[in-house]
């Protein structure tokens, strides 16, 4: 699986090390920034990941920033792109299993790095289930998104 992984400059420290995780774990990894800890917008690393997910540079993306709510807001914008906050691992694969999200949004300031690493494992080997009631749900906020809800 190949995982796109974005931050800001809050979440940059943290980011270094789940790629270094991911990498040991044998996931392909694309990093679209932020490469430094000089300020950066949070709404410019969500929109990279969201983007680069949409075009199928990967299957799924993280995104970490200092509470991991701005880049959560900024993510799901996007047509076709659930990202949910999650700061346990229950929450990290239920996202997947029921609401099939393809985003998972961490905050650096809200998580010890052991747990955060415990929640990126939780979400990446979680699968969709695809019962008919998650697609049912899924269906309506489809329609949300064309502003049919």
């Amino acid at each position: 699986m190949k995982v796109v992984i974005g931050s800001d400059h809050a979440g940059f420290k943290y980011k270094g090390i789940i790629i270094e995780m991911l990498l040991q774990q044998d996931y392909e990894v694309l990093d679209t920034g932020a490469f430094d800890e000089q300020p950066s917008d949070y709404p410019d690393q969500a929109a990279n990941v969201a983007r680069a997910l949409l075009s199928g540079a990967g299957q799924r993306g993280i995104l970490i920033c200092g509470s991991s709510v701005g880049v959560s807001i900024a993510a799901n914008k996007f047509k076709g792109i659930r990202a949910g906050v999650c700061h346990d691992t229950y929450s990290a694969h239920q996202a997947v299993e029921h609401d099939d999200v393809n985003i998972l949004c961490i905050g650096e300031r809200v998580l010890g790095i052991e747990l955060a690493k415990e929640i990126v494992t939780a979400f990446l080997k979680a699968k969709f289930t695809g019962e008919d009631r998650h697609l049912r749900r899924l269906a309506k906020i489809s329609a949300l998104e064309d502003n049919r809800g």
